[in-house]
């Protein structure tokens, strides 16, 4: 049944934490973590430069007014994007698809400037996957329903069709709603079984 791959960008194919990217900002902007985790955070702003409501510039410029610094917009967006390292372990798994001819493709909750400097660090993410569905482009985010619904049109499959791995228990349970194949990502071994119980390399 399954004949297309999605997978999600952050803590499957590139590992991060939050708190690295407050630390970050936090050092760039020369402010507390915690007038940044609010700001960012708990007024939305996240929320609406990942739905593309606003653009990374107007983010940042908005930060700046909030928090009262005067820190340099590209050290800010750099503090804030350069959080992300490749997952090892799954590469293999996805050069073997790749290779095997399984169209693949990222779906995420993610901003502009996470996703071009994402883009722009992994050779995998323009190698390997043909197909973006992204919430900043879309303007929803997951686990919304509506999200799901654009990413199999995309890939111009059923939702049934379509696997899908996430490493946030409430976004697979929004892909099952949908119709997707969908599996919690704990590690590369249990991805390789879960593919293999499907009928997949």
């Amino acid at each position: 049944m399954i004949q297309f791959l999605y997978f999600d960008l952050g803590n499957v194919l590139a590992n991060f934490t939050v708190e690295r990217m407050l630390r970050q900002v936090s050092e760039a902007a020369g402010v507390e973590v915690e007038q940044v985790r609010e700001v960012v955070f708990h007024r939305g702003l996240q929320a609406e430069v990942e739905t593309g409501r606003i653009t990374p510039r107007e983010f940042y410029e908005r930060f700046r007014r909030e928090t009262g610094t005067r820190a340099d917009y590209e050290a800010l967006e750099f503090a804030a994007s350069d959080i992300f390292h490749l997952n090892v372990p799954i590469l293999p798994v996805l050069t073997a698809l790749a290779q095997a001819g399984w169209p693949m493709g990222v779906l995420s909750n993610t901003s502009q400037a996470h996703w071009e400097h994402c883009h722009r660090r992994f050779s995998i993410l323009p190698g390997l996957f043909g197909t973006y569905a992204l919430s900043y482009r879309l303007g929803v985010m997951k686990p919304d329903a509506e999200i799901f619904v654009a990413a199999a049109e995309l890939a111009g499959c059923r939702p049934a069709e379509i696997f899908y791995l996430d490493d946030l228990p409430q976004h697979v349970e929004g892909a099952k709603a949908v119709g997707f194949d969908a599996v919690q990502y704990t590690g590369a071994p249990q991805l390789r079984a879960e593919l293999h119980r499907r009928g997949l390399p």
